[in-house]
C-alpha cells in the first residue's frame, strides 16, 4: 500500500507551478494585443494609397425617434415614385374606352327623337362600331350569309365618302374617327334588320316595310348626331340622304 502511494505521488508530481501559469497568460495576452494592433495597423491604407470616398466618409447617425424614422432624400424620392402609380388612370380610360359614353351613344341610337350630346358624340370611340360590325357580320352568318368582307369594305368606303362630304358642308371640320364612330353606332338598328333576317325572310313586302324603316331609323340618327356635334342646324335632311344611301347597301346585304 505505501509503494502504491509513493507512485501517486511520483506519478503527479511536476515542475509546473501558479506563477508559471501566470506568466504564460501574461505572455499570450501581450501576444495578442501585439497582434491586434498589428491588425489595425493592417487595416489602415497607407498615406499615398487610393482611398474611395464613400470610406473616408463619416457614419451617418440615426436621429429620428422610437417608431418614427428618419427620411433621407432617396427614400422620399421612392416614396414620391410608388404613390405614382396609385395616381395613374385605369387602363380602360387610358385605351379611351368609357363605358358611360358607350351607353349613352346606344341610348341615342336606339331613340332617334332624343336630343344628342354633342361633347360626346365628339369623341372618337371605335369600340362600340366594332362590336357592332361584328354582330352584323355574326347575324349574317347565322342566316347562311358569309359577308364580312362587304361589311368591313362598304364602312370603309361610307366612312370615307361621309368624311369628304362633311368637311365640304362644315366649317369647323371632322375627324376620320369622328365619322367612323357615328356611323358605327347608328349601325345597331341594321342588326336587328339582320337578326330578322335568321327568324324569317325578308324577300316580301313585310321584309321591304322593315328594311325601309331600319333604312330611315340608321340614318335619322346619324343625321342627328351629326347636326348636334359639327353644330349644323337645318342641315340634318341634307345629311340624312347620303346617310340612307349607306345604310342601304347594307339592308341589300340583309335581305338578299
Amino acid at each position: 500500500m505505501s509503494n502504491f502511494e509513493q507512485f501517486h505521488c511520483d506519478f503527479y508530481q511536476s515542475n509546473y507551478t501558479i506563477d508559471d501559469q501566470e506568466g504564460y497568460n501574461s505572455y499570450g495576452s501581450s501576444e495578442n494585443l501585439t497582434a491586434r494592433r498589428k491588425c489595425q495597423i493592417g487595416d489602415q491604407p497607407p498615406s499615398n494609397a487610393f482611398v474611395p470616398s464613400e470610406m473616408l466618409l463619416p457614419s451617418q447617425s440615426y436621429t429620428g425617434q422610437i417608431l418614427q424614422p428618419t427620411y433621407s432624400p432617396n427614400t422620399l424620392s421612392h416614396l414620391s415614385y410608388t404613390d405614382g402609380f396609385d395616381e395613374e388612370p385605369p387602363l380602360l380610360e387610358e385605351l379611351g374606352i368609357n363605358f358611360e359614353h358607350i351607353w349613352q351613344k346606344t341610348l341615342t341610337v336606339l331613340n332617334p327623337m332624343k336630343p344628342a350630346d354633342g361633347s360626346i358624340m365628339n369623341e372618337t370611340d371605335l369600340t362600340g362600331p366594332m362590336v357592332f360590325c361584328l354582330a352584323l357580320g355574326a347575324t349574317l352568318l347565322l342566316a347562311g350569309k358569309v359577308h364580312f368582307g362587304y361589311v368591313y369594305g362598304v364602312s370603309a368606303i361610307g366612312c370615307l365618302a361621309i368624311h369628304a362630304l362633311l368637311n365640304l358642308m362644315s366649317i369647323s371640320g371632322v375627324s376620320h374617327g369622328c365619322v367612323a364612330s357615328v356611323l358605327g353606332y347608328c349601325l345597331l338598328p341594321m342588326v336587328i334588320l339582320s337578326t330578322s333576317a335568321v327568324v324569317f325572310s325578308l324577300q316580301g313586302i313585310l321584309g321591304t316595310l322593315l328594311a325601309l324603316f331600319i333604312i330611315g331609323w340608321c340614318s335619322l340618327s346619324a343625321s342627328k348626331i351629326f347636326t348636334s356635334a359639327l353644330a349644323m342646324e337645318g342641315q340634318q335632311l341634307l345629311i340624312a340622304y347620303p346617310c340612307a344611301l349607306l345604310y342601304g347597301l347594307f339592308a341589300l346585304l340583309a335581305v338578299f
